[in-house]
């Protein structure tokens, strides 16, 4: 069975660019992402570490901290960061997990059980290492994006879906399509009409089942 929403995450100890990390004592009390690539210096990675670099005001005033993953070692990745640093004009001061042996991408289900890395390999032998996970402080996975070697993540959805992830965490809401922070969301099915009032103010019901409130 794979991992899921809502299960808790792998621990693991495993060396980064920055030194060993045992992966729930680094996440702490936070909301961490997770963001794992096949293989260092491949041109759409390069892009994708260097928006989240470009990003890092923005993960820390959410309490988010950020952890990258491939699957070369710590000293390839340390030579990574010079040319993503460089390409995004933006220091990379988040950790790269170094997932040589494949345990971590296996344990998040991003490769079968079965997968090595044959001598001479390139980013196809590991290409399904192309996952985002957004983990909560209780260390449930609550959002998984896969997405294929050729198209590069936007990492402006990343940043509105743990937005909203955050914004209805713990409490009975949801967010329509295209939500961003300030718009109005959706209040849960668990709650009547009246107890929605009661709990946000003023409830704007669009359909018996679709209702909206400022929260």
């Amino acid at each position: 069975m794979g991992l899921r929403i809502n299960d808790i995450v792998p621990n693991f100890t495993a060396m980064t660019d920055q030194g060993e990390i045992t992966f729930h004592d680094w996440i702490g009390d936070s909301w961490a992402i997770l963001f794992s690539h096949p293989k260092d210096f491949t041109p759409v990675c390069t892009t994708e570490f260097g928006a989240v670099a470009q990003l890092a005001d923005e993960w820390e005033k959410r309490g988010t901290k950020v952890i990258g993953l491939s699957v070369d070692g710590a000293e390839e990745h340390v030579q990574w960061k010079s040319d993503i640093e460089g390409f995004a004009n933006a220091k990379a001061g988040f950790p790269i997990i170094a997932d040589t042996d494949l345990a971590v991408s296996k344990a998040f289900d991003m490769l079968p059980a079965e997968a090595y890395l044959p001598d001479g390999r390139t980013a196809a032998d590991s290409a399904s290492v192309r996952s985002v996970f957004i983990i909560s402080p209780d260390k449930k996975v609550q959002l998984i994006m896969t997405y294929p070697m050729s198209v590069g993540r936007n990492f402006a959805e990343v940043l509105r879906a743990l937005d909203g992830l955050q914004k209805t965490y713990g409490v009975p809401l949801a967010t329509p399509a295209n939500w961003t922070i300030g718009q109005d969301v959706i209040a849960a099915l668990s709650l009547t009409d009246e107890q929605a009032a009661e709990k946000f103010g003023e409830v704007d019901i669009k359909l018996p089942y679709l209702r909206f409130v400022k929260a």
